[in-house]
């Protein structure tokens, strides 16, 4: 049987092409993906707040799997409207699962908060508007946002083919415009392809960096008690 430690169930935009694929990546022996779609095409607000109102029927279908946890796999999508946004969504998926939820938004900020990250480089591949709520959502709860740059991509399926590349570019482009005064890097959206240039940024940046997928697993993991190390940056590897 797969999942004979614990299934996790992925909520995840029905255009996302990468969350899936890294999951199963990083998943330790025994830990299984089972995945629900809610409607996406393009990443605008109204796209995302459109898409989460499909959330509950996501996560009623994942309970007939007998999932262990639900993540909420979408970053702007579980941050667009703020914290309190974020925590409703999280405890509408806990009910309709029956299960413990996380979102990815949530995860983001516990992993930044167990790294000890307070100054924060981000790198998207999202349009401006989008940036700027990510940024508000992560002031608000105590990050200084020290340098925030996107890379202006509408089309979801756009953004997924993105090769890891590019995120590992824009990374390294805004930890080195601010230099010494960020703690940390994180690399957002569950759709764009990071995890093989984790481990490479935090050697050659000498920060830790932290992306939507990595953060997402992790905190899912640790809900269900596993603490498993893996290889895809400091946060699975030691936290």
């Amino acid at each position: 049987m797969y999942g004979w430690r614990a299934r996790i169930g992925l909520i995840v935009p029905s255009s996302n092409t990468t969350m899936e694929a890294e999951f199963w990546r990083m998943a330790p022996e025994g830990v299984s993906i089972h995945t629900s779609r809610v409607k996406l095409v393009e990443v605008t607000p109204e796209a995302l707040k459109l898409m989460a109102v499909e959330a509950a029927r996501a996560a009623e279908e994942l309970a007939t799997a007998e999932v262990d946890v639900v993540v909420y796999g979408c970053t702007t999508g579980s941050l667009l409207e703020g914290p309190e946004w974020e925590e409703g969504l999280r405890r509408e998926t806990r009910k309709r699962a029956g299960v413990e939820a996380v979102t990815t938004a949530q995860a983001v900020v516990e992993a930044l908060k167990a790294l000890g990250v307070k100054r924060v480089a981000v790198a998207t591949p999202y349009i401006d508007e989008l940036n700027a709520r990510e940024r508000a959502f992560l002031e608000k709860l105590g990050f200084t946002v020290v340098r925030i740059k996107g890379l202006g991509i509408v089309r979801n399926t756009d953004i997924g083919r993105q090769p890891p590349w590019v995120a590992y570019r824009l990374a390294k482009e805004v930890a080195k415009e601010v230099g010494p005064s960020v703690d940390g890097v994180f690399i957002s959206c569950t759709n764009f392809r990071t995890i093989e240039v984790i481990e490479p940024l935090e050697a050659e940046l000498q920060l830790p960096v932290v992306s939507s997928n990595t953060a997402s697993m992790w905190l899912a993991l640790r809900s269900l008690g596993i603490r498993d190390r893996l290889s895809y940056g400091r946060l699975l590897r030691e936290l």
